[in-house]
């Protein structure tokens, strides 16, 4: 006997965005207090429920943009700085106290972005940083110090966005998309050790970056916005994966 639409349990698909920036030398992540309920009052990551006639991409993009005022464009549209792909997918059952729900979360990466609009169902949005979030483990800090978690199951998807993020630092020329489109090797030394939560040293990080083919191109210029004597400028080169690696050191 076929089964009958009716035969299956509401289902719905949403979109979860996990925004990385590197705000004062720290990662931090955005995080908006929900206007309803479930969880009304909480924070939690921007995102919504898949309209029937869009795709999970343009989904992703129109949540960022209602809840938080903010743009966000994918790998190929041609605008430099900020970067969106899809990080996992998150389907257990009683995720969502109101159906069942499947969520497609994306990771967004930008530079140092302005503080953020809230907006739709959003009753305020805000920078934390992940250490404020998380544990050194990924665990949430609320699991450790009694506070609240984020809602839903956003503890885990944070985490998820995070490790990835530290992880394609490792093989990928990912860490400029935290930069502008001119930086210096100090301003990118500094993204590594945001995001990865470790110091490294000047020498050895300068040799590494301006000695892997195809990852920073010098742009002619120098900048003494950071004090000191003027440092040169680069921009992003052409290389997508690091040859070799830069591995995260072991903490």
């Amino acid at each position: 006997m076929p089964y009958e639409p009716s035969d299956y349990p509401p289902f719905a698909v949403t979109v979860d965005l996990v925004v990385l920036t590197v705000r004062r030398h720290a990662l931090s992540a955005l995080v908006v207090r929900r206007g309803e309920e479930p969880y009304r009052g909480w924070w939690g990551l921007p995102g919504g429920f898949v309209l029937e006639d869009e795709d999970l991409g343009s989904a992703a993009a129109r949540e960022l943009a209602e809840e938080t005022g903010l743009q966000a464009y994918g790998p190929d549209s041609g605008d430099a700085g900020v970067h969106l792909e899809q990080l996992a997918t998150y389907g257990e059952p009683g995720r969502d106290p109101r159906m069942r729900v499947v969520s497609v979360a994306h990771l967004v990466l930008a530079p140092d972005l302005p503080a953020p609009v809230a907006g739709g169902d959003a009753g305020g949005a805000s920078w934390m940083r992940v250490d404020q979030l998380l544990d050194g483990a990924g665990v949430a800090a609320a699991e450790r110090d009694g506070r609240e978690p984020l809602a839903f199951d956003h503890d885990r998807i944070l985490a998820d966005g995070v490790e990835r993020a530290r992880a394609k630092l490792e093989y990928s020329a990912l860490a400029a998309a935290f930069c502008g489109p001119e930086f210096t090797v100090g301003e990118l030394r500094r993204v590594y050790e945001a995001v990865w939560g470790v110091v490294l040293d000047p020498r050895n990080f300068h040799r590494k970056v301006t000695g892997t083919p195809g990852f920073l191109v010098p742009t002619g210029g120098t900048t003494t916005r950071q004090g000191g004597r003027p440092a040169q400028l680069f921009r992003a080169g052409a290389a997508t994966v690091l040859n070799p690696p830069m591995l995260r050191p072991e903490v």
